[in-house]
């Protein structure tokens, strides 16, 4: 597709679909750049970028003598060193490229995540969504959770994060409660070691794969209509502020109490 784009740019410039190394001028890349750059609705950054890098492998693979254009505010020389460490570093020639900014992952307001976090009925949900939020766990973490590793009796849970590592993390009250619900109640029996399943279809006693997870918060976006509630801005939202005291005693704990409490 990305090439199709560049040939379809070079029959309305050329007015030929056919590409041979004398058509091919010094600044053709740079003018299909700035042709884009000048699209309404103009293209990202990163799309612009991946489309110019691939016509340039192609032309390059189809013409490997034509030369290369020096664009300044596009190109830069910089020093490379030698794939084997030793020897003197050679000057080399960035790819022409733009810059792309970077995304800055802005937290969510204490109103969107409480409306958000109001949308989940199921203790399951709730946990999952508890543990992002309350724990800053990443959303891999929670669903490789096994139910070995969740200790309710201490409040505390064992982790496998990024490179296998382990870690050991201290649970919220309601986060507890949550789980012992969940355990007791929700969670069907026989399902292995996982420890959030499936509770509803084929997948029933399966654990939960990544789509399900962005299945489920891509439901309760819509619901709810909070646009960037995403499983990864409640761990920057935990990392970022102090938990509001309206997220405590989750609807489903407090519909059904504990057996003790009677």
């Amino acid at each position: 597709m990305d090439l199709l784009h560049f040939l379809r740019w070079w029959v309305d410039v050329k007015h030929t679909d056919t590409i041979h190394e004398g058509a091919l001028s010094a600044t053709s890349l740079l003018d299909y750049l700035r042709f884009q750059a000048g699209q309404h609705p103009q293209p990202t950054a990163s799309t612009i970028n991946h489309r110019v890098g691939v016509v340039e492998r192609a032309l390059r693979n189809e013409f490997p003598d034509a030369g290369v254009v020096f664009a300044p505010g596009f190109h830069n020389y910089y020093w490379r060193r030698s794939p084997l460490g030793f020897g003197r570093p050679r000057p080399a020639l960035s790819q022409l490229r733009v810059h792309e900014p970077k995304r800055i992952v802005m937290p969510l307001s204490v109103d969107e995540v409480s409306h958000f976090w109001s949308s989940f009925r199921t203790s399951r949900d709730l946990a999952i969504v508890g543990l992002m939020l309350l724990q800053g766990l990443r959303s891999n973490e929670v669903l490789t959770l096994d139910c070995g590793d969740v200790f309710l009796s201490e409040s505390e849970m064992r982790v496998r994060g990024k490179g296998n590592k382990i870690r050991v993390l201290p649970l919220a009250s309601d986060t507890v409660q949550l789980l012992d619900h969940y355990l007791r109640l929700e969670r069907p029996h026989g399902c292995g070691s996982a420890l959030f399943v499936s509770l509803k279809g084929p997948a029933r006693g399966s654990r939960m794969t990544p789509a399900g997870l962005r299945s489920l918060f891509r439901h309760h976006r819509r619901s709810t209509a909070t646009v960037h509630a995403h499983p990864h801005r409640f761990r920057h939202y935990a990392a970022h502020r102090t938990m509001p005291s309206k997220f405590s005693a989750p609807l489903p704990f407090r519909a059904f109490p504990r057996k003790d409490s009677a």
